[in-house]
């Protein structure tokens, strides 16, 4: 059965322009102008995503985690960081579809948190803001059927996977079926569903909007629990990601630099490579651009050079890949 909503005018509208933004983009192309975006991308999420549940750490040291760096402050602060930088890193083995795949995320990410990581919780639960309770989760022995009920909702076909990926985080947030960590699951959860029909995704950061608009996101939450459908949180989210794929669209529209644009390709090669290789990756560029580009990567130490002429090889010396 369909979770209840309605099909909005704003609704539809933000499907379109979402939609239409989406075409505008080439996830290739987006890959080879922006390096280092999917690493930059999860590093903000991250820290978006615990900032909203109160972790205190800083994009700066989730950086230094992220490479293995020692990094001073909570104890459990650093246990969230590290758990969600191995949970996220796994994003694209997870099935959207799949209850065990969503328990096991549930279990990377609580790992060491709480004692029944991975499980559905045994007990009731209520959502408390200041000095009142905003919601009473449903009793805890409904929750595996609820949940089991949310899944075949999402194995609908017949349902866009915009409106899906709102519907879940909704749906998953009343119910509420964890005693920890349910904010963080709805919203990894939506980025996995999104992801599996577009890859864009990867490269785009809405937790950083949903944190900055803290406030509009509980409204909105609160404001589908007194209606009894989801329709405005479904305005509320299509709107930030609408506002994600703008931000994603004008640091697309930025031309690298010679330094960029190498960078970009060494994430993706291993080994020895030669000019032919970079060309084969940057096919729009001319031979000039490329030797260019090379021979900066040697002046600036990033890269050796070997050979002469057509014998002529590289290898990276100066970045260290993540």
């Amino acid at each position: 059965m369909r979770p209840p909503y309605e099909l909005t005018s704003r609704i539809i509208k933000l499907i379109a322009s979402v939609s239409q933004k989406i075409g505008q983009l080439d996830v290739k192309i987006v890959a080879k102008q922006s390096p280092g975006l999917r690493k930059e991308n999860r590093i903000k999420t991250i820290h978006s995503s615990l900032g909203i549940e109160g972790n205190t750490l800083s994009e700066q040291q989730i950086t230094a985690l992220m490479e293995n760096k020692r990094v001073i402050g909570p104890a459990k602060d650093i246990r969230e960081v590290l758990n969600a930088i191995d949970t996220y890193k796994n994003l694209n083995r997870f099935k959207y579809h799949s209850e065990k795949d969503f328990l096991k995320a549930h279990k990377s990410i609580m790992n060491g948190l709480v004692k029944d990581a991975g499980k559905y919780r045994t007990q009731g639960v209520g959502v408390v803001k200041g000095d009142s309770v905003r919601h009473i989760a449903p009793p805890f022995r409904k929750v595996p059927y609820l949940m089991k009920e949310l899944f075949s909702y999402l194995n609908d076909d017949a349902e866009l996977l915009l409106i899906k990926s709102c519907v879940f985080h909704y749906e998953m947030e009343f119910i509420h079926p964890f005693m920890d960590g349910n904010g963080r699951m709805g919203r990894l959860w939506q980025t996995v569903i999104l992801m599996s029909g577009y890859p864009v995704f990867e490269f785009l950061p809405f937790e950083t909007l949903i944190a900055k608009n803290q406030s509009s996101y509980y409204k909105s939450l609160s404001a589908s629990d007194k209606q009894g459908k989801s329709t405005k949180f479904i305005e509320f989210m299509l709107s930030v990601i609408e506002q994600a794929l703008d931000e994603l669209l004008q640091t697309r529209s930025k031309r690298p630099d010679s330094t960029q644009r190498l960078m970009a390709f060494l994430e993706q090669v291993e080994g020895e490579f030669s000019r032919s290789d970079y060309m084969q990756h940057f096919s729009e560029i001319s031979t000039a651009t490329a030797s260019r580009d090379l021979r900066n990567g040697v002046e600036i130490r990033i890269i050796k050079k070997t050979g002469d002429k057509k014998t002529t090889r590289y290898r990276i010396i100066g970045l260290r890949k993540v």
